[in-house]
């Protein structure tokens, strides 16, 4: 059974920082998109933050400058950097991964359970 497991999300002031982690353990041969996503109560999930197993990046435009994504291949892990978070990044965070189980597969999206980042003073 694979299974994304995301860490790292709490309570910071306005300004401050966080480091989320996602984790992909189980039958794994191969994961090619890594990314994020965030949903703030009353609100459509949104795209934050995509990297690509060469790591080429892409951030949505109310993260960019501010979040950093990157991976480390050897340990199925992806990461999303937060720095000068603001109140309005407040919601669950979810760590998507796109994992082809076995050599002849083709590659399924899977979800983790999400963490919630809370920006408050």
């Amino acid at each position: 059974q694979l299974q994304l497991v995301e860490s790292g999300g709490g309570l910071v002031q306005p300004g401050g920082t966080l480091r989320l982690s996602c984790a992909a353990s189980g039958s794994i041969f191969s994961i090619s998109g890594m990314g994020w996503h965030r949903q703030a109560p009353g609100k459509q999930r949104e795209l934050v933050a995509t990297i690509t197993s060469g790591g080429s990046t892409y951030y949505a435009s109310f993260v960019k400058g501010r979040f950093t994504i990157s991976r480390d291949n050897a340990k199925n892990t992806v990461y999303l950097q937060m720095n000068s978070l603001k109140p309005e990044d407040t919601a669950v965070y979810y760590c998507n991964a796109n994992v082809a189980q076995t050599i002849s597969s083709r590659a399924l999206n899977y979800w983790g359970q999400g963490t919630q980042v809370t920006v408050s003073s």
